[in-house]
């Protein structure tokens, strides 16, 4: 019997094998920042030689800022961008401005325009379309107090600023990127702490922009403090993509300032393996070292990540530094970038193509942002498919479909429990 038990057990782990062999053979072809360090280390030091800076400016991430890329004669000298695209990048920028930190702009190719790190940061003629909205979210309307959006019964944003180190293509706030970078006033700050302080309700908040890691590390603190003393605030959460487009920015006295303050979250949002990279690496060593954990938030886009096997790469590349995959949103419809978006049914399939073919951890939850700030709605596989009385029919991961017994137990009369099915 033990013999026969590990014969259906070799045929088992052979027929296992061969529902993945689709990616096996696919997945040393998918582009990571890995991969390319050594051809992101020949473009850095091009854009060192553009910009006249050194290694230590390099590193220093107020130099980043200072010189971001944010002209398309400069941009053409450091990948190839012909008359017609820089003369649409300028035009586009009018509208919808656009800024690169040289970190990321070191990702870039030099001549494939298929690179995702350019679709994700250069401004392109897609965006002259006038379909979709610039506030698909309601953002205005669930603004109860200054720099605050509330959607939810117990957590809140507070947006502290419009600046990021990198304007994303497909941003759903692009419609908040003036040609001046903004920190929320102290006033404004103050009414936004104030009303959490006066609703006992709220124990979650999300301080997010722009990009919470913009501010300075003194204003970074000063929130933090204030809200630890707000005694039914139970985590604070940032949203940052700096660890993406400015890893420079994770320092270590940034870290220790996050450190004093736990429990404290970051969620970032990496888009493509191409944008994790050994630096990438070291800033989420650092966060998690001060005991931060990491969640990344994701965006479907058609076209960067709207396939099964980037979207797995991606996952994996993931938690291989530490991040947990947390959301994939649907592409919201932002007014200037529907070429990015995909059908919810893509969605779909790649979550499919995940459960049960990877880890659970490298699975996020697929969310499509419900218009008018009703907020996120998970949208799943169906593999409920029916039932009876007492049990459930479920569809597994493989497609078969399984009856399963559904029924409640009897603890006896002496077990106290709370049953609200009845409120």
């Amino acid at each position: 019997m033990e013999g026969k038990a590990r014969q259906l057990s070799l045929e088992r782990a052979r027929e296992l094998k061969s529902r993945i062999t689709d990616y096996l053979r696919v997945q040393d072809d998918i582009e990571t920042g890995f991969k390319l360090a050594n051809e992101i280390e020949i473009q850095k030091q091009k854009i060192l030689a553009v910009l006249g800076g050194t290694e230590e400016d390099w590193e220093d991430w107020h130099w980043q800022m200072e010189n971001r890329i944010t002209d398309a004669e400069t941009l053409a000298k450091i990948i190839d961008v012909d008359e017609d695209e820089c003369d649409v990048i300028s035009d586009i920028g009018e509208t919808y401005r656009w800024a690169i930190s040289p970190y990321y702009a070191a990702l870039m190719s030099i001549s494939s325009r298929q690179c995702p790190i350019r679709w994700l940061a250069v401004p392109s003629a897609f965006e002259y379309s006038e379909e979709g909205c610039l506030d698909p979210m309601s953002e205005k309307e669930t603004s109860p107090a200054s720099a605050i959006t509330r959607r939810y019964p117990d957590r809140l944003i507070i947006k502290v600023t419009n600046q990021c180190a990198m304007y994303c293509r497909h941003c759903q706030r692009r419609r908040q990127i003036g040609e001046i970078d903004n920190h929320v006033l102290g006033p404004h700050l103050k009414e936004a702490i104030e009303y959490v302080r006066s609703n006992p309700e709220i124990r979650d908040v999300l301080i997010t922009g722009g990009d919470a890691f913009m501010l300075e590390d003194d204003a970074i603190e000063w929130i933090l403090k204030e809200l630890s003393s707000i005694e039914h605030v139970e985590m604070i959460r940032f949203g940052s993509r700096t660890l993406v487009t400015l890893p420079q920015r994770i320092t270590p006295e940034l870290c220790e300032i996050l450190g004093k303050y736990h429990p404290v979250y970051v969620n970032t949002h990496f888009n493509h393996p191409k944008e994790i990279t050994p630096e990438v690496a070291a800033a989420c060593e650092r966060l998690s070292r001060a005991g931060v954990p990491l969640g990344n938030q994701a965006v479907l886009l058609n076209g960067i990540n709207s396939s099964v096997h980037v979207m797995k790469k991606l996952n994996h590349e993931l938690l291989k530094i530490r991040v947990r995959p947390y959301y994939l949103f649907h592409a919201k419809v932002v007014k200037g970038t529907l070429h990015f978006h995909p059908k919810v049914e893509t969605g779909l399939h790649i979550m499919e193509q995940l459960r049960g073919f990877t880890s659970g951890m490298a699975i996020p939850t697929y969310i499509v942002n419900a218009p008018g700030g009703l907020g996120k709605t998970p949208i799943l596989p169906n593999y409920l498919i029916g039932w009876g009385e007492d049990y459930v029919m479920i569809r597994t991961w493989e497609g078969n479909v399984v009856k399963y017994p559904n029924f409640k137990g009897d603890m006896g009369e002496d077990i106290e429990y709370w049953d609200d099915s009845d409120e």
